[in-house]
């Protein structure tokens, strides 16, 4: 089963950082033995350009994120923010989830059926499958 990932978690997941979850990890560790994908979406990668600029993020953690969307072995992908993932966003109340970049991810998790790895705690309410 493909898992998405949230912005933070795949950062971590790429810097092997202690901040990701035992349970998400071993999530992502197991979906990758299956053969499966880790999808992000669109909006998580637009997110870690803007917070690198911002100096928020490391520049590394842009590059080492540019570096596994385009490695061919690399088993992360990211889902588009089409039509039908702008219509899903209706499914994922504002008054649970106020922020838009958090609720096109939990769209996007809901459109390709597939559990959201997130520490977030409003995504973890909204109703919506999560690892943690």
């Amino acid at each position: 089963m493909a898992l998405v990932l949230d912005t933070h978690a795949v950062i971590w997941y790429l810097s092997d950082s202690p901040k990701l979850s035992a349970t998400a990890r071993e999530a992502i560790e197991t979906t990758l033995k299956s053969g499966d994908s880790l999808l992000i979406s669109a909006i998580s990668l637009v997110e870690v350009i803007y917070l690198a600029e911002r100096g928020r993020l490391p520049d590394e953690a842009l590059r080492r994120l540019e570096v596994a969307l385009i490695d061919d072995a690399s088993s992360i992908l990211v889902v588009p923010l089409d039509l039908v993932v702008a219509q899903t966003v209706n499914k994922i109340k504002r008054t649970s989830v106020p922020e838009m970049p958090d609720r096109i991810i939990a769209a996007t998790a809901v459109h390709v059926n597939a559990p959201l790895v997130t520490r977030d705690r409003e995504l973890q309410s909204a109703g919506i499958r999560t690892i943690w």
